[in-house]
């Protein structure tokens, strides 16, 4: 992909869709002697995404701020490691990292994943908002620190969100120090993803390395457990226009799904960079469209190549590491 264009965002015709689930997406797909990490993996769509990898035969590596629970979560679940990591400590995420690049294990897939949403304001001791520390900063640490265990072809993955509707990156002031809104700094952490996805499978190509970003769907998960009633009622009623942020709920396993495609589906081999839905390429969808929640499509400012490449930068100062500097 170019490094002054979009990407194409034509859908493809997957054949799947959005009620498919992720054991249905990867029915026939042998990822024995495959090495998968993923953020996130133990509640939640996570759960389901190390689920479906490791029944397709993949081993998997799921780092976790609260390893204890994830161990339970995934005690029935063969060929899975865990380990200590807080993605919103950078130290943490730097530690976990070394300690996989020590190990030598070569990542074949790499699934963003974890993440916040929409909570009351809160800081990291550098004074970073929450939403973006964890979300974006902390995957960015981590896939840079891991770099020297990805292995060339590999796929990386970042779970962004609609909610990347909401927001850009609010380069005049990211971190909400004139006012704090909980679902702009949402937004903005999503729309980062995506950012983050485009520019890592530009620079990545050189090793075949691909990076796609993706809407999983709205689903009942605790990722919403900072919600109130208004919040609630504001994203499942219709507005004065009649639109409906969240029309409707997928289950954990169908939120899966995207995030699996994207990681094995040979039909993406040509397509790095794209953002996806509902297991195939999303459409386009014009910046002025208001909305966030489980709205379809991805907005310009989230593929922008000179934004993509701004962000890269201004995380790499952030957080002190570019495995590309």
């Amino acid at each position: 992909m170019s490094m002054t264009s979009s990407p194409d965002q034509t859908p493809l015709g997957s054949g799947f869709g959005a009620h498919s689930t992720a054991a249905e997406v990867l029915a026939g797909i042998d990822l024995a002697g495959r090495t998968a990490l993923v953020t996130g993996g133990y509640a939640g769509i996570g759960v389901e995404i190390v689920r479906a990898l490791a029944s397709a035969g993949a081993s998997v590596l799921v780092p976790a701020r609260r390893p204890e629970k994830a161990a339970v979560a995934l005690a029935d679940v063969a060929g899975v490691e865990v380990g200590a990591m807080d993605l919103g400590d950078q130290t943490s995420v730097a530690a976990y990292a070394d300690a996989v690049v020590a190990g030598g294990r070569r990542l074949d897939l790499v699934i963003d994943n974890a993440g916040i949403m929409a909570l009351p304001e809160t800081r990291t001791p550098d004074g970073w908002e929450m939403q973006m520390a964890t979300n974006h900063l902390g995957h960015f640490a981590l896939v840079n620190g891991l770099w020297p265990v990805i292995a060339d072809g590999a796929r990386v993955i970042s779970v962004s969100s609609g909610g990347h509707h909401y927001s850009g990156v609010r380069w005049d002031d990211p971190w909400f120090d004139t006012g704090y809104d909980k679902w702009l700094a949402y937004g903005q952490s999503k729309t980062a993803n995506v950012l983050f996805a485009l520019e890592l499978d530009r620079v990545g190509d050189s090793r075949g390395v691909q990076a796609f970003s993706l809407h999983p769907g709205a689903i009942l998960t605790n990722l919403g457990k900072h919600l109130d009633e208004a919040d609630i009622a504001a994203l499942m009623e219709p507005d004065e226009t009649g639109y409906v942020a969240i029309p409707e709920f997928k289950t954990p396993q169908q939120g899966a799904s995207t995030a699996v495609w994207a990681a094995t589906s040979p039909l993406l081999d040509d397509r790095g960079g794209e953002y996806l839905e509902d297991c195939d390429v999303a459409s386009w969808v014009d910046d002025d469209v208001p909305g966030g929640g489980n709205g379809g499509g991805v907005k310009s400012y989230a593929l922008d190549p000179q934004q993509a490449q701004r962000l890269w930068s201004w995380s790499a100062e952030l957080t002190g590491v570019n495995a590309f500097a």
